[in-house]
Order: C-alpha cells, then structure tokens, then sequence
C-alpha cells in the first residue's frame, strides 16, 4: 500500500497543472515512505526522523515560494529571490550539494530496499519539478561544481558501503543537473542507467548482507566471477569507457561542449577523475586479494544475480551506440 501511495505522490506531483498539486503530491510522497523506514532498530528509526524534518523544512520553503508567486506572479516569478529559494529546496530534497548534510547520516540508518527507494525513484519527482523552473545561470553551475567536488574529496575517506552509493549519488546528480538543460532525452538516458547500475549494486549487497568495505571483500573472496562483476560496476559507476555508465557521461560531455560549456566541461571531468581514483582504487585492492575457490557459499550462486549484473559488461554500450549511429 505505502509504495502504491509513493508511486502515487510522485505521479500527482509530475502531473499536477498548479503549485499547489505538486507541493500536495511532494508531501503524499514524503508520508508514505516513512512508514517503510521506521522500524524496531534504533538506527532506520533516527533516520526516519531526520528524513522527515529535511523533506518538511524543503516543503515549507516550497510553500513559501508558492505563497510569494501567488502574491504577485508578474514580478515574483522572474525574481532571483524566488528562484534560489525554490531551487534550493528542490536541491535538499534530492540531497545535492551543497544541501547534502542529511542524505549520508539518513541512508547510513536504513535497509538496502529502502536505500534503493531514495536514492533513485524519490529523486524523480524534485528533478521534474526542477525542469519546470529551470534555467542554467551561475547559481546552479556553482551548484554542479560542489556536487561533483564533495563526492570526490569526502568520498576518499569512506568504508560504508551505503555512504559510498550516496555520495556516487550526490556526484551524479551534479551530472544530471547539466543534462536537464541539455535535453530531456539526455536526463532520462543518464538517470535510467545510474539507477540499473545502483540496482546491480543493491542487489549484491543485499544478498551478501554486507555493509562495509570489508565484508564485502571477505564475501566476494569466494567466488572471482561475482568479484569481476562487482569491479564492472563500479568502474562503470565512476564513467569509466567502455562500460555502461560512460554511455550517459559522454552524451552530456558532448552536448555541452556542443553547447560552448567548455570551461563547466572541464571543470565536470577533472573533479570526476578524483571519484574514478577512488573506485580503481578498491577494484585494485579487491583483485589482488586471494580467491578460495574451494569455499562455497549457496548465495553467492544465485544465477540472477550474474545475470543483472552482465547488463555492466562491454556488450550493452556497443549496441546502444550503434543503435544511436
């Protein structure tokens, strides 16, 4: 019933003609997942708390944008003011940068499916919302730089495995920000298969039932086609070519170097480069452990779970670029 009501917040808000449906369908939204967050642990409890008041605090300031604009909407609508404050609540509540504070501690508190739900599908409506109100001037360039910036720097440092998807989520985020004023087209491409990827990911992680850095290495120990899948992922996660997440980086690349953003261009893929570090980085340190090919886990057989995940290998970006040719 409550994903039923999600899907249901977020098609009201995608789909509602005045700024009062939206920010109806925003709050229908936010009401429903807290219910599949809370639970006996402490932890998804607190989280639940703190996703709560952020999602709220952003809902009331895009109450007071609607109340601003309904005042006086031939002068309101075209002023800064207005636009930095329905933007930055938009921003808070996908958790970009530099509105992120919540979006690590919240995540690091919940369960994989839950995990899965924010990072990727409570993103769909504030991104639309934001398209609907969205022109690219220095404010939200500042924005994309930031985003990109602290997925790189605090990401270095990181062994949970859910902060490290949520910071991958905050750098991609600075990624679909620029292809929202590209094309919608683009925006669609890159958010679909970031969250194909994240779901290979999950998957993984959920039924390894592995949290840190280090219990992921432990599990993957035995069995080196699920470990090499594992890599694929994340090398295609940080955009490295030819996988599938270099597909959606090289349309926004080069769309916006079509475009004459050439110093944003730049910008985008050196901070980029400081994430791909990072993800060659454990890939390195996971292949030259040990595989025990002798130790056998039941779970780790699961044929679906090779499955999804070959949609990471070299095969899927040669036929999508020769299907775009």
């Amino acid at each position: 019933m409550f994903i039923s009501t999600i899907i249901l917040g977020t098609i009201i808000s995608i789909s509602s003609y005045s700024w009062i449906g939206i920010w109806i369908g925003l709050e229908v939204n936010l009401l429903s997942i807290i219910p599949l967050i809370v639970k006996i642990n402490s932890y998804s409890t607190e989280a639940s708390i703190k996703y709560f008041i952020t999602q709220a605090l952003a809902s009331t300031f895009i109450l007071l944008a609607i109340i601003l604009l309904s005042l006086n909407e031939s002068v309101i609508f075209y002023n800064k003011t207005y636009f930095i404050i329905i933007n930055s609540a938009l921003l808070t509540k996908i958790g970009a940068a530099p509105f992120h504070f919540w979006f690590p501690e919240v995540i690091e508190g919940l369960r994989w499916t839950n995990s899965f739900i924010i990072l990727t599908w409570q993103k769909i409506a504030p991104i639309i919302l934001l398209i609907y109100n969205f022109t690219l001037n220095t404010f939200i360039v500042i924005i994309v730089i930031l985003r990109i910036l602290v997925r790189g720097v605090i990401g270095l440092n990181q062994i949970s495995l859910r902060k490290i998807l949520t910071f991958s989520s905050i750098n991609h985020i600075g990624w679909i920000i620029p292809a929202i004023f590209l094309s919608l087209y683009i925006w669609l491409v890159y958010f679909l298969i970031y969250s194909l990827i994240t779901l290979n990911l999950i998957i993984l992680f959920y039924y390894l039932n592995s949290f840190y850095l280090r219990q992921i290495t432990l599990n993957l120990n035995s069995n080196f086609l699920l470990k090499l899948f594992f890599i694929m992922n994340l090398f295609s996660l940080g955009g490295l070519p030819p996988f599938l997440g270099f597909y959606p980086k090289w349309l926004v690349i080069n769309s916006l170097i079509n475009e004459n953003f050439y110093i944003l261009t730049f910008l985008i893929i050196l901070l980029t480069l400081i994430t791909l570090f990072y993800y060659i980085r454990l890939s390195y340190h996971s292949l030259t452990l040990r595989v025990n090919s002798n130790f056998k886990i039941l779970i780790l057989n699961r044929k679906f779970i090779l499955l999804i995940n070959f949609f990471s290998l070299i095969i899927l970006p040669i036929l999508i670029l020769t299907r775009s040719f």
